[in-house]
């Protein structure tokens, strides 16, 4: 993997580092959580080279990883960036109605390269037996991802996923979870969110910091920094370069306590603001 100036402050997820801000990818792939327009637009514009234009920008300052589900175009995409010299270590989120379903999707993320296999929300949270304190298939899901060279994990949007695979002790390095200053798509209140995340031993990654664009960056990702643990880690989507440079710049900042440079974004009707 190719090394940059800017190395990005780290952490682990097994035996694999990575960065503590990951480059997501629901904006690549048409999925704005804000209307069926906005995701037709995206779909229409994020053409595979816009896609690595917005991951060789993250990557040229030590982003080095990357979240989606398992697909040809997100292979592409991997393929493109690592022309321009970087390479991306590839977190597949897999789904599936059911566990022979799910064990085909694992199956093609390791054929196309993923370093990381965590089932998406859509089989986690549905086969998540709290009374029972199981989660269905999961010994053979974590089973079938280590035979197949990858690292298992979870994604959801429950925390009682996380609670319940601690508990009963599932071979699993690492967990996705909503985690923003206004609670979109968190399950609970987020004093409870901050409480289990940092109360888990294995590595969180955090996704919709921003709220899908409900929360100005300094704020959204201010937040979360401020309450994860730094073993943990915080993915977001960006729409361009120029997004992806700035939301690492505050990411930075935030990370090691510094104030960052926030450029106010100046319009007629606050020239009464100014000094």
């Amino acid at each position: 993997m190719t090394t940059t100036e800017s190395k990005f402050p780290m952490t682990r997820i097994g035996d694999l580092e990575v960065s503590r801000l990951m480059c997501g990818t629901n904006p690549f792939f048409g999925h704005s959580h804000i209307s069926r327009a906005r995701s037709e637009w995206l779909r229409r514009y994020f053409t595979t080279d816009r896609i690595v234009e917005v991951m060789h920008a993250m990557a040229e300052e030590g982003i080095n990883a990357t979240v989606s589900m398992q697909s040809q175009e997100m292979r592409a995409a991997l393929d493109g960036l690592e022309r321009t010299g970087y390479e991306m270590h590839w977190i597949a989120t897999p789904g599936g109605a059911n566990l022979d379903e799910l064990k085909e999707g694992i199956r093609q993320a390791a054929d196309l390269g993923a370093a990381v296999c965590m089932p998406h929300t859509s089989y986690t949270d549905s086969h998540l037996q709290v009374a029972e304190n199981r989660i269905d298939g999961a010994e053979q899901i974590c089973e079938l991802t280590r035979e197949l060279g990858m690292i298992p994990g979870w994604s959801t949007h429950r925390p009682e996923v996380i609670t319940v695979t601690d508990a009963a002790g599932y071979d699993m390095e690492a967990y996705i979870q909503p985690f923003n200053s206004i609670g979109f798509l968190c399950a609970v209140e987020t004093d409870w969110m901050e409480r289990v995340i940092n109360g888990t031993p294995k590595t969180v990654i955090a996704i919709k910091p921003l709220a899908a664009g409900r929360i100005m960056p300094p704020t959204g990702l201010g937040f979360v920094y401020q309450h994860l643990d730094p073993r943990h880690t915080v993915c977001i989507g960006c729409m361009s370069p120029e997004e992806a440079r700035e939301d690492i710049a505050l990411a930075r900042a935030f990370i090691t306590g510094e104030s960052p440079d926030v450029e106010l974004q100046k319009t007629r009707s606050k020239n009464t603001l100014e000094p």
